[in-house]
């Protein structure tokens, strides 16, 4: 990952070059879960591409506070599982019952709503594991991190903004505010 962006191409080749560290450190995260079916769900959904905005953002975040991008992969990977879970679940029939995503079949068409919802619980409980057993940085640093995550994907953060778009979605009298609320959540 090169540190030094002068031009949009430089930005350019920062972001394949760290989407690339990316893909290789999530397609590494998975190991030998059982059942088989469950494992190929997960990787059916955290390995379908994307932008890899977020965990990007995590990598370019670390290296402008003036520390290691490399040690904060583990980090950077628990985000995306969150972030693919949440696309998971989101695209469920009782959520917004969505057919594809990034130009496939969703999860729950591929593998069933139970899989799908199993699979996204999964991801969860793995991105907790790997912010767990970071080596590399401080247990303080560690716990900070693993709260964090929890505020940002629960109730007062991902879930809430989840909810309030469910709520939302046939409300014709939703103002700009709410919108942005929405978002800034999910």
């Amino acid at each position: 990952m090169s540190h030094v962006i002068n031009s949009t191409s430089d930005f350019e080749k920062y972001l394949q070059e760290t989407k690339k560290v990316v893909e290789e450190a999530l397609d590494f995260s998975l190991g030998p879960e059982k059942p088989d079916v469950l494992r190929e769900s997960m990787r059916y959904s955290l390995l379908a591409g994307g932008k890899r905005i977020r965990p990007i953002l995590c990598l370019a975040s670390c290296t402008l506070g003036g520390g290691d991008p490399k040690l904060a992969i583990p980090t950077a990977v628990a985000i995306e599982m969150i972030h693919t879970m949440s696309l998971i679940h989101d695209d469920l029939p009782a959520m917004d019952n969505d057919d594809l995503r990034r130009g496939r079949a969703t999860n729950h068409k591929v593998y069933g709503d139970a899989i799908a919802v199993l699979v996204g619980d999964a991801l969860q409980s793995i991105a907790f594991e790997i912010l767990s057993q970071s080596k590399f940085i401080s247990d303080k640093q560690r716990l900070e991190n693993i709260h964090e995550l929890s505020q940002a994907c629960g109730a007062n953060g991902m879930v809430g903004g989840q909810q309030a778009d469910m709520d939302f979605t046939e409300d014709k009298s939703i103002d700009l505010g709410q919108i942005e609320w929405i978002q800034n959540h999910k």
